[in-house]
């Protein structure tokens, strides 16, 4: 049986689409245990930019705090996703892109060529935050994925893709 855990996005931009819009994942696998959350199989792409279009990646962590939800100040901006996506120093790669398995492909049509599959080599995502400093996570958090367009004059385009992770954070010692 396999879990959503990606969800659309509350106050995305005007005209955003959901990941399950962007990708059919139908053939993604994604199951939960004690161990992490179980990731496999293969999603297609069903977003469609022109390759000259640059994709912007954003990344923010919002904190639920008396009936709303505030920004924190763990944010990540990629001015330039499809060019670093598989780049071993950033959280993208190390959490995510490591696993795919078409690699050469994936980085020669990016995310938004309708119709490219992108294959998981099966992996095992531990949600869990170490070394953090400052203060104990605690509560409701959320993070935020937001993946714009912009055409070669740098322009934002009006297809984007934006999705949510909800979950509670606690301290482990």
């Amino acid at each position: 049986m396999s879990i959503y855990i990606y969800t659309p996005c509350l106050e995305g931009p005007p005209g955003s689409v959901s990941l399950n819009e962007a990708f059919d994942v139908s053939e993604m696998e994604v199951e939960m245990d004690e161990e992490g959350i179980h990731v496999s199989g293969n999603i297609t792409a069903r977003w469609s930019l022109p390759r000259s279009n640059r994709i912007s990646a954003k990344m923010s962590v919002l904190h639920f705090n008396r009936g709303s939800w505030e920004p924190t100040v763990f944010n990540s901006l990629t001015p330039d996703f499809c060019a670093v996506m598989f780049n071993p120093n950033l959280f993208w790669h190390k959490y995510w892109f490591k696993n795919f398995e078409n690699r050469e492909e994936i980085q020669e049509k990016c995310l938004a060529t309708e119709g490219t599959v992108l294959v998981y080599n099966p992996f095992v995502v531990i949600p869990r935050l170490n070394n953090v400093i400052g203060p104990t996570l605690k509560g409701r958090y959320k993070v935020v994925f937001l993946f714009e367009a912009f055409n070669e004059h740098d322009e934002r385009q009006p297809s984007s893709v934006c999705f949510e992770i909800t979950g509670d954070a606690e301290k482990i010692n």
